[in-house]
């Protein structure tokens, strides 16, 4: 069998269409997870525990897995610019939703549809910026796409934590509709017409997961995330009730890690030039041996500051590894091998968000910690014996 190609590049880059991209980005994943900063007054103000209030988050993320696997095929004949405006649209709905919600279920009808549209555009996102740029600028489109990823992390973090106690909760899930329409204005203006291509089944996803090592691959990815998202959903519970840290306090060790994630966004990309299957195994590790060490240390302040900051640095590696590895593995299908991705990366999130709750309200934040970091350990050892089969490594990492 012939190794699989990848469909034609654009002669010229439109970097303006790139940068709407990371805007939508930005929006969409600081919607996601603003309620891991404003979990306790969300909690308060609704009347559930922080445990349920977190499931907010896994109800996202379970809707956004279905839509990263049936969106290609859905929309096939629609195109993808309006596909991508669509999800804006979908982005502003939800915010204003969940800033209304006087109940739980109303909150998660607004989530629902917040997940529908992180899902799509996900799905399409990384196949969408190929088509924007010529294949010698796609590494360092996709490196501006993946910072408003951890622009997010900067933003959804410690400013709604901030905002969420001097102003409200609701106000902040308001500013991300502002978000929304900013985005939204911003992709109208500068998206090209992006006509439809490639086969789009679901025929195609059920060939992609039986091509070798794919089942594998995305097994790793999947292990990894449910290890981060069980410890960084109740986050702010182990600052609050561990640490004993102030809500300002939280705020500012949230950023720590917010910025050091951006940090670490960029330091993947020299790293992965050096050995993408080193970068997709040593960030795991270093993620969990932080989680433990903060457990080890039961909370003491400095030095979990220092821990919480080199954990968001080793997480900003994590998902531009993984879309490198799924974009070489899968580069005649990018759009669908995307889908692929999202659903692996949200079926993790809400695993460990559900995972993380139950353990929570069960043993508390020291228990969360202490099982998040051995389910990431036990993923890095896992990813690295995965990872030597010739069948889960790109051809360009082979040589």
């Amino acid at each position: 069998m012939s190794e699989p190609q990848p469909l034609p590049q654009p002669a010229s880059a439109a970097w303006g269409a790139v940068f709407s991209m990371t805007l939508g980005v930005f929006g969409l994943v600081t919607a996601e997870f603003l309620p891991v900063s404003l979990l306790t007054p969300i909690a308060r103000d609704l009347q559930v525990s922080e445990g349920l209030a977190g499931q907010a988050i896994s109800t996202t993320a379970i809707f956004a897995l279905i839509t990263s696997l049936l969106i290609a095929t859905v929309t096939r004949r629609f195109d993808r610019r309006h596909v991508l405006l669509s999800f804006s649209v979908l982005l502003i709905v939800s915010s204003i939703i969940v800033s209304m919600a006087e109940n739980f279920a109303f909150l998660l009808v607004g989530r629902i549809l917040l997940g529908v549209a992180l899902g799509g555009f996900w799905a399409m996102s990384a196949a969408t910026v190929m088509r924007l740029v010529p294949a010698t600028d796609i590494p360092r489109a996709l490196a501006i796409m993946f910072s408003g990823v951890s622009a997010a992390t900067v933003f959804a973090a410690p400013v709604g934590s901030y905002l969420g106690d001097i102003m409200s909760w609701r106000s902040v899930f308001l500013l991300t509709a502002g978000i929304g329409a900013l985005t939204f204005i911003a992709q109208f203006a500068t998206l090209p017409s992006l006509p439809p291509r490639g086969r789009a089944t679901l025929r195609v996803l059920v060939d992609l997961v039986q091509r070798p090592g794919m089942k594998l691959g995305l097994f790793s990815l999947v292990l990894i995330i449910t290890g981060h998202f069980a410890l960084f959903t109740y986050v702010r519970p182990f600052l609050e009730n561990v640490t004993g840290v102030a809500t300002a306090g939280v705020s500012g060790v949230l950023l720590g890690f917010g910025l050091a994630n951006f940090v670490g966004t960029y330091l993947a990309g020299s790293l992965i030039s050096r050995s993408l299957r080193m970068t997709i195994a040593l960030m795991p590790m270093i993620m969990g041996l932080c989680a433990l060490g903060m457990v080890g240390i039961d909370g003491a302040l400095n030095p979990t500051i220092v821990l919480v900051a080199i954990w968001g640095m080793a997480f900003g590696g994590v998902p531009v590894a993984w879309s490198t590895w799924i974009t070489r593995t899968v580069p005649d299908e990018a759009e669908s091998g995307g889908g692929l991705f999202v659903a692996g990366f949200q079926t993790a999130i809400a695993s460990g968000a559900v995972i993380g709750g139950v353990i929570f309200d069960y043993v508390g934040s020291l228990g969360v910690f202490s099982i998040g970091g051995i389910i990431l350990v036990g993923a890095a050892i896992f990813a690295t014996v995965v990872l030597r089969s010739p069948a889960v490594t790109p051809a360009t990492e082979q040589a």
